[in-house]
C-alpha cells in the first residue's frame, strides 16, 4: 500500500522546512523510526524518521527545496496492516490559552485569503509569504526570489514594498556587490544560517523590541557553586556552570508573570499553560535553541542534565524533532563569550527572551556604609511591546533578580 511522507509540525510558528540531505534512495528498504531525511527547520537540523517500515518508492521534495508543513515529502510502499508510527509528539491539548475565545474564533474568521493563486507562484511561494503579499500589496509576479531555487522569502517580498526614490530602481532583498575581488570571499549560505536568518528578521520587522537590564549581587550563588562543582562534576561527569541555575530562576519567575510566556495573535494574546525553555546554544553550524520542556517542574541538577543532553545533541547534529518543539521562552547565556550587557533579538513567536551576563567583581556598599567586593550579574531582557508594558517586564525581571540573588550556601539543588 502506498503511504505519503509529509513534512511534520514541529512548532506553532513554523510554517515550513527546508530539505538537507536524503538518507535513503528510491528502491531502497526503509524500517520504522529509521532516519529517512534531513531537514532544516525552526534553527535547527533535525533527522525524520519514518513513521512506517516499506520501500521508498518516490522523492516528491528534492534537496534544497522549501516545504511547507504538511506538504508531500516522499512515497513508501508498505505492507498490508502496515500501522503508521507517531514520528513527533502531538502538541497538548492545554498548552496554550486564549485570552479570549472569543477572540480566537474572530481571528480565524479574519484571517485573509491567500494571493497570487496562480500554480506558478503557489509553488515559488509559502501562503505565509502569500499572506504577507497581500497585506502590503505586492504582486509576486513582478518579484524575484532569494531562496533555494528560486523561491520567494519574506525578505524578497518585504524589500519590494519598500519605497523608491526617484531615479532608483526597486533592489532585491538579496541584492550582492557582484563577484568578490582579489581580498573578499564570497560565503553560501547555509540552510540554518538562511533560516536564522529570515526568522531573526521577521521577528525585528514583526514585534516591536523594548529593553530593560538590572544588576544582581550573585555573590551568594558563586559561593554555592563553588562548593558544589567538584562533587558535581564526579557525580554528573560534566561542570556545573551558572545557567541551570538561572533557568530555574526564570522558569519560576514565568509562573508569576504569564505575559512573558506568551506570542502575539493579531487580535488576541496567548497566554502558555507549559513553560518551555528554549536554550541559545552556539555550534559550529550556527546558533541552535533546543527546548527544555516543563522546566518549571525541574530542579537546578534536573535542569542542568537536560541542558547538558540538549547541548551535545545541538553541537553533534544529532537534535531531535522534540528537542525543538513547542518552545514558550529563550534564555541566552551571552556571558560565556564576556558579555557584560546585550540587546538579544526575540525568537519569533515567543513574547520575550532574557540574557544573561557574565559575572564580574565590583566594589559595592553592603550593610552600614561599609564595601566590599561583590559578584554582579546583569540580566538583560527584550521583550514584545505589543504583548506586554514596561512595568510587567520589570515586575518580571525584579522577581528574577530577587530569586537570583536568594542562592546562598544553604540552597539545595537536586
Amino acid at each position: 500500500m502506498p503511504f505519503t511522507l509529509t513534512m511534520p509540525e514541529v512548532g506553532e510558528t513554523v510554517t515550513e522546512g527546508i530539505i538537507e540531505r536524503w538518507l535513503k534512495k528510491p528502491g531502497e528498504q526503509i524500517n520504522k523510526y529509521e532516519p529517512i531525511v534531513e531537514i532544516n527547520t525552526d534553527k535547527v537540523d533535525v533527522e525524520l524518521p519514518s513513521p512506517v517500515t516499506g520501500k521508498l518508492i518516490e522523492i516528491l521534495a528534492p534537496e534544497g527545496s522549501v516545504v511547507a508543513v504538511g506538504a508531500p515529502l516522499a512515497t513508501i510502499e508498505t505492507g498490508a496492516g502496515e500501522q503508521q508510527a507517531d514520528i513527533a509528539p502531538p502538541r497538548p491539548a492545554a498548552e496554550e490559552e486564549a485570552v479570549s475565545a472569543a477572540e480566537r474564533k474572530s481571528a480565524t474568521s479574519a484571517s485573509p485569503p491567500s494571493t497570487a493563486d496562480t500554480g506558478g507562484e503557489k509553488a515559488r511561494s509559502t501562503p505565509r509569504v502569500r499572506k504577507l503579499a497581500a497585506e502590503l500589496g505586492i504582486d509576486l509576479a513582478h518579484v524575484a526570489g532569494s531562496g533555494p531555487g528560486g523561491r520567494i522569502v519574506e525578505d524578497d517580498v518585504r524589500a519590494a514594498a519598500q519605497p523608491v526614490g526617484a531615479g532608483l530602481k526597486p533592489a532585491r532583498a538579496s541584492t550582492v556587490a557582484g563577484a568578490p575581488g582579489a581580498d573578499e570571499e564570497s560565503v553560501a549560505l547555509t540552510g540554518i544560517r538562511r533560516t536564522i536568518a529570515q526568522r531573526m528578521s521577521a521577528s525585528a520587522f514583526s514585534a516591536p523590541h523594548a529593553w530593560l537590564a538590572v544588576e544582581a549581587d550573585v555573590t551568594g550563588l558563586v559561593a554555592l557553586r563553588g562548593s558544589l562543582k567538584v562533587e558535581f562534576r564526579e557525580r554528573q561527569g560534566f561542570d556545573l556552570t551558572y545557567l541551570p541555575f538561572m533557568a530555574q530562576t526564570v522558569a519560576q519567575a514565568l509562573r508569576e508573570h504569564p505575559y512573558l510566556n506568551a506570542s502575539w495573535g493579531e487580535d488576541h494574546i496567548i497566554l502558555k499553560r507549559r513553560i518551555n525553555l528554549g536554550i541559545a546554544v552556539a555550534t559550529e553550524r550556527g546558533l541552535l535553541v533546543p527546548v527544555v520542556h516543563d522546566a518549571d517542574r525541574l530542579s537546578v541538577t534536573g535542569l542542568a542534565l537536560a541542558m547538558h543532553d540538549l547541548g551535545e545533541r545541538s553541537r553533534e547534529n544529532k537534535s531531535r524533532l522534540e528537542d525543538v518543539q513547542g518552545g514558550t521562552f529563550t534564555l541566552d547565556n551571552t556571558g560565556a563569550f564576556g558579555s557584560i550587557l546585550s540587546m538579544p533579538v526575540i525568537n519569533l513567536g515567543q513574547a520575550a527572551i532574557i540574557s544573561l551576563e557574565m559575572i564580574t567583581k565590583r566594589p559595592a556598599v553592603v550593610g552600614d556604609n561599609a564595601i566590599a567586593v561583590r559578584s554582579v550579574v546583569t540580566l538583560c531582557l527584550s521583550f514584545d511591546h505589543r504583548i506586554l508594558d514596561g512595568h510587567q517586564a520589570g515586575a518580571f525581571l525584579g522577581d528574577a533578580k530577587r530569586r537570583l540573588e536568594a542562592f546562598g550556601l544553604e540552597s539545595g539543588i537536586d
